[in-house]
């Protein structure tokens, strides 16, 4: 058995070939995810859900066969496809005496502090009171030509899962877990049930989308899992139409396959973590040195700036080799840190006025990564 007895805070995502039928959505298998749910709040569990599904829903409804390539016709799709999903949803909560709430994110809100902090205050109020969020991603809006795309619900309920602090991530999809190969044409594949690291061996077991509709696939889980474990969050992978398998998974049966969780980081550090750097900071050697004593990050030791990047923004931080090191979120926007470049932290105040931090960043506000050469 598994000891999941310290989780309280559940997420739940259900992939795209789990919900859909022939003509459109599985109404049993919303029904069946619907009734784990209230069980498990009947339990004492919070519970969010992240739903795939609207795409496929709106493809269908518009008699369109072949693959959702093209944006637009993507954002048409979901705009159609999102309400029926919902509205199935809301549906089968009601049934339980339950309310859902929908929420519509794109990558950008998680990647800004303000908004990310806004959300995380509405979700943890919302389950507070009782409601199951149902997390998807704003495909009418989201693109990658804008950079605010997840790219696969995977990734973003992993994301959501480590920002909102939840304990236990499990990904609903239509094979058991993780093989060593194909068990459909290998005899001797092997369902992997706990995993430690997710190394380049078992990253090679992963293949592609699984259907037409599909964004994911199992590498896109372990992506996941490997963004919820550098959170603290423990993550299953697992077979939806297993009977129930929601509420075993939660209460230990060794289901599925099992990636096990880091220590968990500090909220702030999970956030700088897992959000896409706007530019670079180059420091020289002793800045580098400071900052690894837990040290405060002074513009003497800037030595070059990169990209443009507003106040509080994630920023990677380099090494003279170019190597990237950490992640930080400055007080001051890429303008302000060229004209500080070099200077004492007693000039701040003559370059850029009076009342302004005496350091570009403070420990607090940085986080370190495993090295990366840019």
């Amino acid at each position: 058995m598994r000891d999941f007895s310290k989780v309280r805070r559940v997420v739940i995502k259900a992939g795209t070939n789990l919900l859909s039928s022939q003509t459109g959505i599985d109404e049993n298998r919303i029904k069946n995810i619907v009734e784990q749910i209230s069980a498990l709040k009947d339990e004492g569990y919070q519970v969010i859900l992240v739903s795939s599904g609207a795409v496929g829903l709106g493809a269908k409804a518009l008699g369109h066969t072949s693959p959702v390539v093209y944006i637009t016709m993507k954002q048409a799709c979901a705009a159609i496809g999102q309400p029926l999903l919902m509205s199935a949803y809301r549906n089968e909560f009601a049934r339980h005496n339950l309310l859902s709430a929908q929420v519509l994110i794109t990558r950008s809100i998680l990647n800004n502090r303000k908004s990310y902090n806004n959300l995380r205050a509405s979700v943890s109020t919302l389950l507070a009171m009782g409601v199951v969020p149902i997390f998807n991603e704003n495909d009418v809006v989201s693109t990658a030509e804008i950079g605010n795309v997840f790219g696969d619900n995977d990734r973003m309920s992993a994301m959501v899962a480590s920002k909102i602090d939840a304990d236990l991530l499990i990904l609903l999809t239509d094979i058991d877990g993780l093989y060593t190969g194909n068990p459909k044409t290998d005899k001797d594949a092997v369902l992997i049930k706990t995993i430690d690291r997710i190394t380049p061996e078992i990253m090679s077991y992963a293949k592609g989308a699984g259907s037409k509709f599909a964004t994911g696939g199992m590498k896109t889980k372990l992506l996941a899992a490997e963004i919820a474990k550098n959170g603290g969050c423990s993550t299953v992978i697992a077979s939806g139409y297993e009977e129930n398998a929601i509420l075993r998974i939660v209460h230990g049966e060794e289901l599925g396959s099992y990636i096990l969780p880091d220590e968990r980081l500090h909220q702030k550090e999970r956030w700088l973590l897992n959000t896409p750097p706007s530019g670079t900071i180059k420091v020289d050697e002793g800045a580098k040195k400071a900052l690894f004593a837990h040290k405060s990050l002074l513009p003497s030791g800037i030595k070059e700036i990169t990209g443009v990047f507003g106040k509080g923004e994630v920023v990677a931080i380099m090494d003279p080799d170019g190597m990237v090191f950490a992640k930080a979120a400055p007080y001051f926007d890429s303008t302000e840190i060229e004209k500080l470049q070099g200077h004492k932290s007693s000039e701040i105040g003559d370059i850029l006025g009076k009342g302004r931090k005496d350091v570009i960043f403070r420990p607090e506000d940085l986080v370190f990564t495993d090295c990366v050469k840019l």
